[in-house]
């Protein structure tokens, strides 16, 4: 089974055609949520990590507990059935928000499976809205078969959506197997930096970082957490961040932290230390 659910994905990875659709939508996610007081709070810059994978369990736990009592609780249990599906219905607004959001920052054939994650999602809410409505006018039977369908293609969005967490690594912190050394390691001449002009350097096998900022050298991980884009390659704003070339993220050169998604997770940094006009990092907290 699992062999033949490969196929399917790498079939709809494989769908071009797809991109006719993909595409247009995602420049318009990406429109909408261009400010950045909106980008960050849909990214989850101010939790810690990724916003959507949290708010995924409500609808489907929702959704999931109203067939439970379906199955188990009969008439008894119809009341909370239906305010279950209402509450999951709602929550699913948040949610896709959030999942789009994310969504218009991937491409080919990633951005493919995504939207076909997003289409399934968007029947399986549409069933459970139905059968909120059908329950209302005292159709329970009815109400529960469509829940039963839309929990199961919530189920089959689900898998597509672990596969691009867990396969295609969307969402996942692209320095999470980094090594940094704590020793301190001498990465570059300090003739070498240039004020607001990023030098990439090696740290022990690590890419790093450096910035003259303000007279001061800051060093973060070279690799932008959110997609693994090369910081070094972007600019330095008047505030003391870098600003990812790829997708917009930016980060404190002080300390790391996402000022501006889709990035969630903060930028690792590394102390710095002059000597003899040469510059020296380590891992902070070392």
């Amino acid at each position: 089974m699992p062999k033949q659910i490969e196929h399917v994905i790498r079939d709809i990875e494989d769908r071009s055609a797809l991109d006719a659709v993909a595409g247009p939508a995602a420049s318009l996610v990406n429109r909408v949520t261009k400010p950045t007081v909106v980008k960050n709070a849909l990214s989850g810059g101010w939790l810690g990590h990724a916003l959507h994978p949290v708010l995924t369990d409500v609808p489907i736990g929702a959704w999931g507990m109203a067939t439970l009592l379906d199955v188990t609780a009969g008439e008894r249990g119809a009341r909370a059935a239906r305010t279950l599906v209402g509450f999951g219905v709602l929550a699913v607004v948040p949610t896709a928000a959030s999942g789009a959001s994310d969504w218009a920052d991937t491409y080919g054939p990633t951005q493919r499976v995504g939207l076909v994650h997003g289409a399934l999602n968007g029947a399986a809410t549409v069933l459970q809205a139905a059968s909120w409505v059908v329950r209302v006018t005292g159709r329970r039977r009815a109400g529960a078969v469509l829940s039963g369908v839309g929990l199961g293609l919530m189920g089959a969005s689900a898998y597509l959506g672990g596969h691009l967490s867990y396969v295609n690594g969307v969402g996942v912190s692209h320095t999470a197997f980094e090594e940094p050394t704590g020793k301190w390691t001498d990465v570059a001449a300090l003739t070498a930096l240039e004020e607001n002009k990023p030098l990439r350097v090696d740290a022990g096998g690590v890419p790093v970082v450096l910035v003259r900022h303000d007279g001061t050298v800051k060093a973060l991980s070279a690799t932008c957490t959110h997609a693994g884009g090369p910081l070094d390659e972007g600019e330095v704003d008047a505030d003391g961040c870098i600003h990812c070339p790829w997708h917009g993220s930016a980060f404190r050169l002080s300390d790391g932290e996402v000022t501006r998604g889709p990035a969630s997770v903060a930028q690792p940094d590394w102390d710095v230390k002059i000597s003899q006009d040469r510059v020296l990092v380590r891992a902070a907290n070392a």
